[in-house]
């Protein structure tokens, strides 16, 4: 009689051949039943994140929205190359836009939050073979997070951009030598991170010197490199047909000028005398960095035209490089202030209160925005015809006040972030012969995108939950059992080595035997 493994096969393959859905659909709940009986532990973890997502939706209908939500959503309802940011999240809106829900799109990046939970679960399982339970509790300062849940509900690029950042991480951890298919992937899925986030080209950067430490190919870093350009030329090819510039956004020296407005200092660098508007004084200059964007009284506002105009975009960042060439020590200063910020303790209320309300479940909600967005419809409008229906978030309760005491509660701090990021760097060190082994691709990419936002704008915190799944995949790597025997390796030699010293020097390493009786020597042989 053959065994049951091959006479469920062949059931399996006679339903498949006689094209019975319910047998197949039966196949399949029976095997995730078995591939939750084996990872009982990460079964309960993800059951839990999936149901506290879903009492988020019951709770806060249909989504909650940012400032920068209804910029998205203006693309999305007139496709075109938007100065400040790229299209890629609003290429998600218009797939999703026939359904006409903003559920719907919080409901895709929900799924995406709990599959990013899954790869990192099944690289630690799998590929460097943890246990079931360090596997599991890897993924719980993400998956749980308060935070990275109510990021996940608002309409914003932040959740799918970190989803395509494991992603990457994945397929290459995954495939160690990536064939040129995996490449070609590899480089397609990083080409839209970047249309999603401008900080996308930086993953590239880290993704291309990993390739180069672990000797992956001239040739599959070009396949990688050739798929990523593709979506990217595209989008700039659109951006100059629209704009006549070859690029996929205007806004970089802007930001850039955001950075070192708390500190240029005019008398140090002698600007031109069309970037003097941009000078300000220690006295009256604004609170947050970011002030120097969008606060109406920042002094881009000294010339005329959009505030997001090429013309304004290239002075500021003439501005912001003479700055930084003028007072480096200023500017290493203020990106330390900023990386430190992400490692605190407590979460203060940052940059204002308005703002980090945003960031939050709260009681009630607000009205939407009537922001002119075009000459003819305001941010309320535009939002109310993507859902065709009433747009504004319902708090509804209990389930709203559940989120909101569990947000009280149970979120990542930053000193936790801090000790995940040390934990993934001690590993790299067991590894040092190797660079830093593998675990230097999501220990990098993390420390990037925390360094990223102090370098180019200013500190957000959240700019902060895209790195939490890439430091604690790091933090895991470092208990693999390779890195585990490399760190416990010198150790042992070293006592070994006290031991053999020890022993030449006549010093006794163990307990005297007891004595016996003397014997009498045997004759020699003559």
């Amino acid at each position: 009689m053959p065994p049951r493994a091959t006479r469920d096969a062949a059931e399996r393959a006679a339903r498949e051949a006689t094209d019975d859905p319910v047998g197949r659909l039966r196949d399949r709940t029976v095997r995730l039943w078995a591939l939750t009986r084996r990872n009982p532990l990460f079964a309960v973890i993800l059951a839990t994140a999936a149901m506290l997502r879903a009492i988020t939706m019951l709770g806060y209908q249909p989504a909650m929205f940012f400032n920068d939500s209804f910029d998205y959503l203006h693309v999305a309802m007139k496709p075109y190359p938007h100065p400040l940011r790229p299209d890629g999240y609003s290429f998600l809106l218009i797939i999703l836009k026939p359904f006409h829900s903003f559920a719907l799109v919080v409901g895709v990046q929900h799924l995406m939050g709990l599959a990013m939970g899954v790869m990192v679960y099944a690289l630690l399982r799998r590929r460097f073979r943890l246990p079931r339970w360090g596997a599991s509790l890897a993924t719980v300062p993400f998956l749980l997070d308060a935070y990275q849940i109510q990021l996940e509900h608002l309409i914003l690029s932040d959740t799918m951009f970190t989803f395509l950042v494991v992603c990457a991480v994945t397929v290459l951890l995954w495939h160690d030598r990536p064939t040129w298919k995996i490449a070609a992937a590899l480089g397609l899925i990083i080409g839209v991170a970047w249309l999603t986030r401008s900080v996308g080209m930086p993953v590239l950067i880290g993704v291309m010197i990993y390739m180069l430490i672990r000797r992956t190919g001239w040739r599959m870093m070009a396949v990688t490199l050739a798929a990523c350009a593709l979506p990217v030329v595209a989008y700039a090819g659109w951006y100059k047909a629209e704009n006549d510039k070859f690029t996929i956004t205007e806004s970089n020296g802007i930001f850039f000028y955001a950075r070192v407005y708390k500190f240029a200092d005019c008398h140090q660098m002698n600007p031109p005398v069309e970037e003097i508007p941009l000078c300000t004084e220690v006295g009256t200059r604004l609170p947050n960095s970011q002030d120097g964007i969008w606060n109406a009284a920042s002094p881009l506002g000294r010339y005329p035209g959009e505030r997001f105009s090429p013309e304004k975009n290239e002075l500021a960042n003439t501005f912001a490089k003479r700055a930084i060439m003028s007072q480096p020590g200023d500017y290493l200063k203020v990106i330390g202030y900023d990386f430190l910020r992400v490692f605190r303790w407590e979460r203060t209320v940052f940059p204002d209160k308005a703002t980090y309300n945003q960031y939050e479940f709260g009681e009630t909600s607000s009205k939407l925005p009537n922001w002119r967005m075009d000459n003819d419809n305001t941010a309320a409008d535009e939002a109310m015809a993507y859902e065709q229906g009433q747009a504004r978030t319902r708090v509804v309760e209990p389930f709203a006040g559940i989120m909101r005491f569990y947000q009280d509660h149970f979120y990542m701090r930053g000193t936790g972030v801090g000790v995940l990021l040390l934990i993934g760097l001690a590993g790299m060190g067991a590894m040092w012969r190797r660079l830093g082994g593998m675990a230097f691709l999501p220990w990098s990419l993390g420390t990037g995108l925390l360094l990223a936002p102090a370098a180019t704008a200013e500190f957000d915190y959240r700019y902060v939950l895209p790195a939490i799944p890439l430091a604690c995949l790091a933090a895991g790597m470092a208990f693999s059992p390779e890195a585990r025997g490399r760190m416990t390796g010198p150790p042992r030699r070293l006592a070994e080595l006290l031991r053999r010293r020890k022993g030449a020097t006549g010093t006794p390493t163990e307990p005297p035997a007891e004595p016996v009786e003397d014997k009498v020597p045997e004759p020699a042989a003559n």
